[in-house]
């Protein structure tokens, strides 16, 4: 029996879960404002409406060297071709050591699939920037994990052991962008599976580092498929509670050979909107700042989500449109009619000495 889009709202508000199908018919025929309406009265549900958090961390891009060649990605550069980068541990530890300095004490660690990096690399950057002090490492996406395991001959959960014991406190959802096959092989045809990427997570959340989802729109996939994105996303998290946020994001055009197609302001709320209804067992929704600004970013904290992403540190792989001080992310969810509240990655609120404006 196929629902109506106003049925199938006013049951989500009165707590039922969504089916795919019926995530399907409010992308196709829902009305944006009345989906914002329901997903706002979720959010406001589970957390206080007048508060929206933020947090701070800094992206450590370890090496731009990669052999999996997103068609998307102009960040990379091709293993033996002379241009890339590989940072030194003591490198990546002055980072962490800058940001300590003004209050940021936590990192994003990421960079290509570079196999001619011995294993001990990461364990090292990793015991190194915890010997700095009391310093959250969220690092290494699905990508990254797959190709360890690969490379170094061991199983999975052997290398998620040895990085957690390294100093890895928790994992990203990154290079998920859309999970279906048919959109792998459109977007990145040498990148793990979809099924390789579920392993990945899962095998992370079961040995205890959490962390997060996204998925990335906005260029050759069907609703259809942004929806199958969705349903794997929220049957692993049945499985195994592991994702702490979910936060859509759009493609951004970096390569000529990358088709990207201009998503407007209400599809994109519209879909953060059906994150919030049908993702009904992940307790926070991000906005990105970062990728489609404060304009989008303030009205999705009206129509359900909590927090900004933001305050990230030196992105190198997006063109950023988001705050880069704590003093005007502060300014901006005040403006946008919330208390703000600063919170980890592991969405711990914590008190913050707030900055005093110059």
């Amino acid at each position: 029996m196929i629902h109506s889009p106003e049925s199938i709202l006013a049951r989500a508000e009165q707590g039922e879960r969504i089916t795919p199908e019926e995530a399907l018919t409010l992308y196709r025929e829902g009305d944006f404002l009345a989906i914002q309406k329901t997903a706002r009265e979720l959010r406001n549900r589970r957390h206080d409406p007048g508060v929206a958090t933020y947090t701070m961390f800094r992206v450590v891009n370890y090496t731009n060297f990669c052999n999996v060649e997103c068609t998307f990605c102009s960040f990379m550069d091709e293993i033996g071709s002379g241009k890339g980068y590989v940072l030194t541990t003591d490198q990546i530890r002055d980072k962490m050591k800058e940001s300590l300095e003004i209050g940021c004490d936590q990192m994003f660690l990421q960079g290509g699939v570079y196999p001619e990096l011995p294993f001990e690399y990461y364990t090292d950057v990793l015991s190194a920037t915890k010997s700095l002090g009391d310093i959250h490492i969220r690092g290494f996406s699905p990508v990254e994990l797959i190709s360890m395991e690969k490379t170094f001959g061991m199983s999975l959960r052997e290398v998620v052991r040895k990085l957690k014991a390294a100093g890895l406190d928790s994992v990203p959802g990154a290079g998920a962008e859309i999970l279906t096959e048919r959109m792998r092989q459109v977007l990145s045809p040498k990148k793990t599976t979809v099924s390789e990427w579920v392993r990945a997570l899962e095998t992370c959340h079961e040995e205890g580092l959490l962390g997060s989802a996204n998925v990335v729109f906005g260029s050759e996939e069907t609703q259809e498929e942004v929806i199958e994105h969705l349903r794997v996303v929220r049957e692993l998290q049945d499985r195994t509670h592991g994702f702490l946020s979910f936060i859509p994001w759009t493609f951004q055009q970096q390569t000529k050979r990358f088709k990207v197609r201009n998503i407007p302001a209400t599809e994109y709320l519209k879909v953060l909107g059906i994150c919030r209804i049908f993702l009904d067992n992940i307790d926070h929704i991000e906005t990105s700042l970062m990728v489609l600004g404060t304009g989008v970013g303030c009205i999705a904290l009206h129509g359900g989500a909590d927090d900004i992403s933001s305050v990230i540190l030196e992105e190198n792989v997006l063109r950023s449109y988001g705050l880069k001080s704590e003093e005007k992310v502060l300014d901006f969810l005040r403006d946008s009619g919330f208390r703000p509240q600063y919170r980890t990655l592991m969405y711990e609120h914590k008190d913050r000495k707030i900055p005093q404006a110059a």
